[in-house]
């Protein structure tokens, strides 16, 4: 099929058919990915409570390496989307070059800098010196893979804002499925403790990597050439443009992470380390809960884009409101489930540590009680983000990670201590609700508006 086929049929296709069509793949894409994040928790969790906590301080590290990966990957993607909209398909293809080598680009250098720092980054992230030998095995080698994490990245949402969903999940779902069968193997097999799951990561983001490349170059997708790569203002302001909010939602959530682990470091008393590996396998968890529902939204992304870039409003506003309805009834049951067992849940990942599972599993029943406002939060921010409102997906995107959830990390623990922690995403999440219904309605009532004036000019 190619550019010009793609993106009629995404402007003529049933908006309920089309989005689940686009969804699908990713929601795949998103489960496996979140699972071997699972997996790394629950292996490492055989060895000790301080490894397990040190792949939760590591974790704040490859959210910002995620969130560079998005900035790139998100801000090309939105504007090609649109351009193949619009129908100006050289724009997308200058486009594509400059998001995948600035992200390379920018992967090397973090992977250096790291390394330079690495034992002053690990005390920075929240290790107690009792995690720290931990953090610096598992942080060393993950961040030579930064490099082909970012790049991944930008290949697949690249991939999936043309509509191509089903090519980055043949390249994402390979790779994770390497890190599941190489993370006992490489812990327990080859006795290399928790540098075993760090290389099982780099290893499957580099099969990762090679496998996208190679889908972007199949199915009339859009493929990456040097000649391509002109990073002028306008291509690096339009990065910037689509891509800071997921900038700023990975990054806060970075940022937040580490509050997280001294927060908890701190609150938890002589329970530190169950503290800071508790909220850990919390974080894991609610994350693969979270993941369908990203996974859902980021099929609803190309559909927005292209049909926004084609003036087509209506379609907008009908996949927003699907998405949002039966979004909205999954994260019901979802919590319902979630609440009820909680305990078994955080008891999978460490078994042999009550304190563990004690403090895992009052954090995550709070998580669970909001889990269905994230319908509106998630699908408001992918929808101002993909038609190119910088300000107001920007704003709501460092909110719920940010914004709200940083200042309660902080504040909350003063006053109730360590149930302040585990309180503290509950809370946010309630806010960045109340914070997205203007934002997003003001939004949809101006597409309102546009479909009503050309209903009008055509009467």
């Amino acid at each position: 099929m190619s550019q010009q086929e793609k993106v009629a049929y995404m402007q003529s296709e049933p908006i309920p058919h089309l989005v689940c069509q686009m969804a699908v793949p990713t929601i795949i894409s998103m489960l496996v990915t979140s699972f071997y994040n699972m997996a790394d928790t629950f292996f490492v969790g055989r060895i000790n409570t301080q490894a397990t906590a040190a792949v939760g301080v590591v974790f704040s590290v490859m959210a910002l390496i995620q969130a560079c990966g998005f900035f790139f990957g998100h801000g090309s993607g939105n504007y090609i989307s649109r351009m193949l909209g619009a129908g100006e398909y050289d724009s997308a293809n200058t486009m594509a070059a400059n998001g995948f080598f600035c992200a390379i680009i920018a992967g090397i250098a973090g992977s250096i800098l790291g390394h330079i720092f690495l034992e002053p980054l690990a005390l920075a992230l929240g290790s107690t010196p009792t995690i720290l030998p931990y953090t610096k095995d598992y942080l060393g080698i993950i961040l030579l893979g930064a490099p082909f994490m970012m790049s991944s990245l930008v290949l697949n949402n690249q991939l999936r804002f043309q509509g191509s969903a089903s090519y980055a999940m043949v390249g994402i779902v390979s790779g994770a499925a390497l890190n599941i069968a190489l993370d006992p193997l490489l812990i327990f097999v080859f006795d290399m403790g928790v540098s075993g799951a760090a290389v099982a990561t780099t290893v499957s983001q580099i099969v990762s990597f090679s496998l996208l490349f190679l889908m972007s170059r199949k199915g009339g997708n859009i493929s990456i050439h040097i000649k391509n790569f002109r990073p002028t203002w306008y291509y690096l302001k339009e990065i910037a443009r689509g891509g800071l909010p997921s900038l700023l939602r990975q990054g806060m959530a970075s940022i937040a992470q580490i509050c997280l682990n001294h927060s908890a470091g701190v609150y938890g008393g002589i329970y530190s380390d169950a503290a800071i590996a508790g909220m850990s396998i919390v974080n894991r968890v609610t994350m693969f809960a979270n993941s369908a529902l990203i996974g859902f939204g980021q099929g609803f992304q190309p559909v927005c884009g292209m049909n926004y870039g084609g003036k087509k409003y209506d379609r907008v506003r009908e996949a927003f409101f699907f998405c949002v309805k039966y979004a909205a009834v999954f994260l019901l049951v979802v919590s319902v489930v979630g609440f009820v067992f909680a305990e078994p849940v955080v008891t999978i990942f460490r078994r042999e540590d009550p304190d563990v599972i004690r403090i895992g599993t009052l954090a995550l029943r709070f998580q669970t009680v909001v889990f269905p406002l994230n319908a509106w939060i998630v699908m408001s921010n992918m929808m101002l983000q993909s038609i190119g409102k910088a300000a107001r997906a920007s704003l709501l995107a460092s909110a719920r990670q940010g914004l709200f959830l940083i200042p309660f990390i902080l504040v909350l623990p003063m006053f109730l201590g360590l149930l302040g922690v585990q309180m503290s995403q509950m809370c946010s999440d309630i806010c960045s609700f109340i914070l997205s219904l203007p934002l997003t309605w003001g939004v949809l009532n101006e597409m309102k508006r546009a479909i009503n004036e050309t209903s009008a000019e055509t009467i």
